[in-house]
């Protein structure tokens, strides 16, 4: 189907473009307009076209402050007309893409998972408890992290201070054992525990992939949870949509080049000893 073009409305959505330009400059001043890049432009309908406008610009004829290159008319002109027509069946430009939004979005997932040492065993850290020390956040840790775990007590019972050691292990009566530690001690003054080590990280997974197939093929250790943001994240990569491959230079013609340098070299040195 052939998408029939609205002049007017096509010319108010140019000047929206240009206009969305200048915005993007943010605070640039008039003469700094050289500094900003728009190489892609997006415009958003049920799909988006990307136009790969990089090479849209030419050498300045004059010396302009810091201002190297400038975009003409004849640029802005390539630019709306890929967009005039880029829409179009069956039109043919290799600097003209259709993409669906979902094309540019990602599954961003929240991932815990148990950390390893380099004999590919459980990773075991010692560190400060910085939460409250209460049964109910011993419980909670305790069923996390599903292994032992040691905490080392600094109390208080008087005017003396001890120290215990809290052993627990999954399934045991954590208020009990608890209350048999503190025993006629009034004050927790530190506390110290030893546990299994695991990361928080986030993964961003292609849009549509099965998360639980990925996280289980790019991981591979064992997960102790999951949890996917409620919007997915959208990111546009221009190069990996217009890449184009470049051949590299044959070795031979490397060499050449490099004994040639080398040539270049000795014969500078042997200027500078004479």
């Amino acid at each position: 189907m052939t998408l029939s073009v609205n002049k007017p409305k096509l010319d108010n959505l140019a000047g929206d473009i240009w206009k969305s330009a200048e915005r993007l400059r943010g605070k640039f001043k008039a003469y700094e307009y050289q500094n900003v890049i728009l190489p892609i432009i997006i415009i958003r309908r049920l799909e988006c076209v990307l136009v790969d406008a990089r090479r849209q610009f030419e050498k300045e004829p004059k010396a302009f402050g810091n201002k190297r290159n400038r975009m003409t008319d004849a640029h802005r002109d390539w630019i709306e007309d890929r967009y005039r027509n880029g829409w179009r069946k069956g039109y043919n430009d290799e600097c003209v893409k259709i993409f669906d939004r979902n094309d540019f979005a990602y599954h961003k997932v929240g991932v815990v998972f148990w950390q390893f040492d380099e004999h590919d065993q459980p990773a075991v850290i010692t560190e400060p408890y910085e939460k409250a020390f209460t049964a109910a956040n011993i419980g909670k840790e305790l069923k996390f992290h599903d292994s032992e775990l040691t905490f080392r007590i600094s109390l208080r019972c008087g005017k003396t201070e001890k120290t215990e050691t809290l052993q627990l292990k999954p399934g045991n009566n954590v208020a009990a054992k608890l209350r048999s530690v503190m025993k006629g001690c009034d004050e927790v003054v530190a506390v110290e525990w030893t546990h299994r080590h695991y990361i928080q990280d986030d993964e961003y997974i292609p849009y549509g992939e099965d998360i639980e197939a990925f996280l289980n093929r790019e991981i591979a250790r064992p997960i102790i949870r999951w949890e996917e943001r409620p919007q997915p994240g959208y990111e546009i990569l221009p190069n990996k949509y217009f890449y184009r491959y470049q051949p590299p230079r044959p070795a031979d013609e490397l060499l050449a080049e490099f004994r040639k340098l080398e040539k270049q070299a000795e014969k500078m040195l042997k200027g500078l000893a004479q």
